[in-house]
């Protein structure tokens, strides 16, 4: 019996503890983010550029997603890259919703309104009339 005790706790203090373990790279590299931070200038180039090469709902609805994963408000160059990739595959309600997230993104109603008035020529030209325009008086 006393052998059997002694080799269980032998065992025991050979198996590593989560503490001690030796993380894969993938792993570390999550958790310890090594790479430089991005400008705002460069996410907005890189977001632009995608969605002006987006082929398909999918594309369009994946760059949105992960697009206003970020902690910013993306600019409205990136909107209007949005607003066309969805009008081009022929996705109407794609492209209100995006309106829709940046209302959510924006602290107050002055910064969404700005918004409003800085992509009005491209709601004109593609037929995107929001509710805001439609029951001005109305609140949510």
């Amino acid at each position: 019996m006393r052998s059997q005790i002694i080799t269980s706790v032998l065992r025991a203090s050979t198996r590593p503890t989560i503490g001690r373990r030796i993380l894969p790279t993938a792993v570390r590299s999550r958790l310890y983010s090594e790479h430089a931070q991005e400008t705002f200038e460069s996410f907005t180039q890189r977001y632009v550029q995608f969605f002006n090469q987006a082929e398909d709902v999918f594309e369009v609805q994946r760059g949105l997603n992960n697009c206003f994963a970020h902690d910013l408000v993306p600019a409205p160059s990136v909107i209007e890259a949005a607003v066309r990739a969805a009008r081009r595959v022929d996705d109407f309600a794609t492209a209100v919703r995006i309106f829709n997230g940046v209302k959510v993104k924006v602290e107050n109603k002055k910064q969404y309104q700005q918004y409003l008035e800085e992509l009005k020529g491209v709601r004109e030209e593609l037929g995107i009339t929001l509710e805001e325009e439609l029951y001005p008086d109305w609140e949510q």
